[in-house]
């Protein structure tokens, strides 16, 4: 049914391969591409099937791109690269006239910033082209639109307030790492925090607000508000919201380590000179910090994110909260990886599967919930990540 090629061999993109071929009445011809071709390499012979090709290429060159894009002939292309690559590879997409998927909105590489206003510039040029290009189709940003969606057209005459909730109570048994990519996880905790209220922006110094909440099967954990940029697409989608705010869960240990690894620099992405060769700290500390494609063997715990919503439905008011658990043993059982980039690589992989049944084409550039979030809630309970409702429940904020 479906040419899918994906670019990304880390352990999101192991995930997805995974998921992709398992579901081989969707996708038919399936490509791992990468910078190095090794890794694509050992995901196929992970999954045990030698019909998956293997590519290398190199995410940051759109001539690269076209060219592999034009020898496999792809209906999607899967980005599950470094948010820094969007660009180009949405570029490579149009040239080469491929349908295109991601987890994370792009960044620029030498500021610490995000926003979705780079990639909707796209929207008319794929629009006329006659291509669909989902954003966000991971978990955070990702199935926490699709949850809202959802909530807002069965429960909700009017969503106010939107609370997104991620706790990963996991324990990796490591001193510190990060569950995924290090460079784009320490970014993303130390810039500002960031919410919406009432038409406006509120900024906060990082991770300055906090409190407890209680996660099911979990119970307490200390949250912070961090931004995250499903906000930015959700208050503009769902205009009757009047707070938005994105919460995570981070244990002391971790913010110790983080604080001093700031204290010293480590944070640091501008280069700086060392015996004559340019380094980026941030970079340094990612080589030898653990690669988080390799905690899952000894992950235990679970996560748990969801949407906490309150809002009116018939003249009044209701609560409803909506999340997904998941075990880091039994997704790494299953694909080898830990829960967090399970998390992330199932649902990029039915986000394409919607597109390849015809649920989810549009041309132009869209954020996951501006489509029927139907079909794929219905796939997340199929796929391995199977979702809870609590109506009319203390949302604790």
């Amino acid at each position: 049914m479906g040419r899918v090629l994906i670019i990304g061999a880390g352990g999101v993109g192991t995930v997805v391969a995974h998921k992709v071929a398992q579901n081989a009445d969707v996708f038919t011809d399936i490509m791992i591409a990468s910078r190095t071709k090794s890794k694509c390499d050992d995901i196929v012979k992970a999954i045990g099937n030698p019909n998956i090709k293997t590519a290398q290429v190199d995410a940051d060159n759109v001539d690269e791109l076209v060219a592999l894009f034009n020898d496999f002939k792809p209906e999607m292309v899967i980005n599950v690269a470094l948010p820094y690559q969007d660009l180009t590879i949405m570029e490579a997409c149009l040239k080469a006239g491929v349908n295109y998927l991601d987890t994370a909105n792009y960044e620029p590489k030498d500021e610490a910033h995000f926003e979705y206003s780079w990639q909707w510039a796209y929207h008319e040029r794929f629009k006329e082209a006659g291509l669909t290009a989902i954003l966000g189709c991971g978990f955070d940003p990702g199935v926490s639109g699709i949850y809202t969606a959802y909530a807002a057209k069965h429960y909700f005459d009017e969503i106010q307030y939107l609370d997104i909730v991620d706790c990963n109570a996991g324990n990796h048994h490591k001193a510190f790492a990060t569950n995924f990519n290090p460079e784009i996880n320490i970014r993303e905790i130390t810039q500002n925090g960031r919410y919406y209220e009432n038409g406006q922006w509120v900024t906060t110094g990082p991770l300055e607000i906090h409190k407890d909440l209680t996660y099911p099967n979990i119970g307490p954990r200390d949250s912070y508000l961090l931004y995250h940029e499903e906000l930015e697409s959700l208050v503009k989608n769902f205009p009757t919201i009047k707070r938005a705010r994105f919460w995570m869960t981070f244990g002391q240990e971790y913010l110790t380590h983080l604080r001093v690894i700031q204290n010293i620099g480590m944070a640091r992405i501008d280069e700086i000179d060392y015996n004559g060769q340019k380094i980026v700290p941030l970079q340094f500390l990612k080589a030898v910090l653990p690669n988080p494609q390799d905690l899952g063997e000894n992950y235990e715990g679970e996560t748990s994110i969801g949407c906490r919503i309150r809002g009116l439905k018939d003249g009044k008011e209701r609560t409803y909260y909506v999340y997904n658990n998941c075990s880091h043993e039994e997704a790494y059982k299953e694909t080898g990886m830990q829960g967090v980039s399970y998390t992330t690589g199932v649902p990029a992989m039915i986000g394409a599967m919607m597109f390849f049944k015809g649920e989810w084409k549009r041309p132009g550039v869209n954020n996951v919930e501006e489509f029927n979030p139907d079909p794929f809630m219905e796939q997340l309970n199929k796929q391995g990540l199977p979702w809870h409702e609590v109506f009319d429940g203390n949302l604790e904020l």
